[in-house]
């Protein structure tokens, strides 16, 4: 019998998603759960792979119980969430058709990059300090040229064994956004002190949205102007595209069947 699981994670902790040698994963951790929980081995596949710090929201996986005896979903859930750790939340199990697969089945995924360009204490965990004076109008007008089909490769990690780099991006922009602390509890910041960057395609490549980011505030501070962004994806390498920003403010938010 197949099974989805809907889950939250806070990736702090993590290597990212998948099982790596040595280093704890959110894969690792579910897997080990659901064995023990159903006393056989459980393999569990996502919907993607996400970097090391990485967090996602309503991520979804699917897992196969050889031996079904028929178990109550409610209470898997349940029994997941009082053995896992707390930077994980598994909010649903769910019977799944035969065929359903949470990887191969997604048609789109979204994801969210937040950045505050002062200084925060409260923000650290899930936002990239990133003070420099930003364009942010040059720095959209840019992300337009990332929409559409196109070939990636040029912020796709090197050495990644994807088939295919080419991706259809159908979302991408900058906004700002307000912190709960800023509306609620009063804290002192200034319109345009955070910001956060939308993506939405059918598939993404290793590293690729924190490489999109890293290339669009180049272009931010002035130090690429915005056509450059389609000449990065026309023809350019990764060692063309800007530095990766890092894992801890990307957040995996939507995955669509």
């Amino acid at each position: 019998m197949r099974y989805s699981i809907r889950l939250s994670y806070d990736g702090a902790d993590f290597c990212g998603w998948q099982i790596q040698p040595n280093a704890p994963s959110v894969q690792e951790s579910l897997e080990t759960a659901l064995s023990k929980l159903l006393r056989q081995d459980i393999k569990v596949t996502g919907a993607g792979r996400t970097d090391t710090k990485v967090s996602a929201i309503n991520y979804v996986a699917h897992f196969d119980i050889p031996n079904d005896p028929g178990i109550d979903a409610t209470n898997i859930c349940y029994k997941l969430n009082a053995i896992l750790p707390l930077s994980i939340r598994v909010h649903e199990v769910a019977e799944a058709a035969d065929d359903f697969h949470a990887r191969f089945g997604a048609t789109e995924r979204g994801y969210r990059y937040f950045i505050n360009r002062r200084k925060d204490p409260f923000v650290t965990r899930m936002s990239y300090f990133y003070s420099f004076p930003l364009d942010v109008e040059a720095m959209n007008k840019a992300a337009e040229a990332i929409l559409g089909t196109h070939d990636f490769r040029c912020f796709e990690k090197v050495g990644s064994d994807n088939k295919t780099s080419v991706c259809t991006v159908t979302c991408a922009h900058w906004d700002t956004w307000t912190p709960s602390h800023v509306k609620e509890l009063g804290y002192p910041a200034e319109d345009g002190d955070y910001l956060v960057f939308t993506i939405k395609a059918d598939r993404f490549l290793r590293n690729m949205v924190r490489a999109v980011v890293g290339s669009l505030l180049e272009v931010g501070r002035g130090k690429k102007n915005p056509e450059w962004i389609e000449g990065l994806i026309s023809g350019g390498t990764r060692s063309d595209a800007g530095e990766s920003v890092p894992g801890h403010a990307l957040f995996l938010n939507q995955v669509k069947y």
